[in-house]
């Protein structure tokens, strides 16, 4: 992404506060919808002493816990440090734009739903299409950030769910 482009998307955004504010609601209102459905998942599976419980939470919790170190060792400028712009959405963070830890974390929660739930598991994903194209609508990712998040998600829940054996 260049910082024309960067900069044309964000200001077409920027110039009416409606639209500031909707694509913060929206960021925040999917973000929220997925996080709050993976503990409801985890409750259900507890609930019917489903013994997926414990992959449900050691794979994407391990998953999680190695994209935040990578994300973390390769510190990539976010759009709007390089460019220098301000962002739309709501975020002064430096660095740790790749990949996006909040598209990863949709598509590993989807991957883990669609485990036991396949079509609540394609509902996920298809948020997570949304929330990637308003992290980078909002200047805090470029494409690459979110389509890396996502495909790490998903590679990591095939890999702990379908090659990992069970114990």
């Amino acid at each position: 992404m260049t910082r024309e482009t960067y900069q044309r998307m964000t200001e077409y955004i920027k110039k009416d506060p409606k639209k500031v504010w909707r694509i913060n609601r929206i960021n925040q209102l999917l973000t929220g919808i997925v996080f709050c459905a993976y503990p409801l998942f985890l409750f259900m599976l507890f609930l019917e002493k489903e013994a997926f419980l414990i992959r449900a939470v050691v794979v994407p919790a391990v998953s999680f816990g190695g994209v935040t170190l990578f994300r973390y060792l390769l510190n990539v400028p976010r759009p709007y440090e390089k460019f220098e712009l301000e962002p739309v959405l709501e975020k002064d963070t430096r660095g740790k734009s790749f990949p996006s830890r909040h598209v990863f974390s949709v598509y590993m929660i989807a991957a883990t739903v669609f485990v036991y739930h396949p079509d609540a598991g394609v509902v996920l994903g298809v948020l997570g299409l949304f929330l990637a194209g308003i992290r980078v609508a909002g200047g805090v990712h470029e494409p690459r950030d979110v389509i890396v998040g996502a495909v790490i998600g998903i590679l990591c829940a095939v890999v702990g769910y379908y090659f990992i054996p069970i114990a």
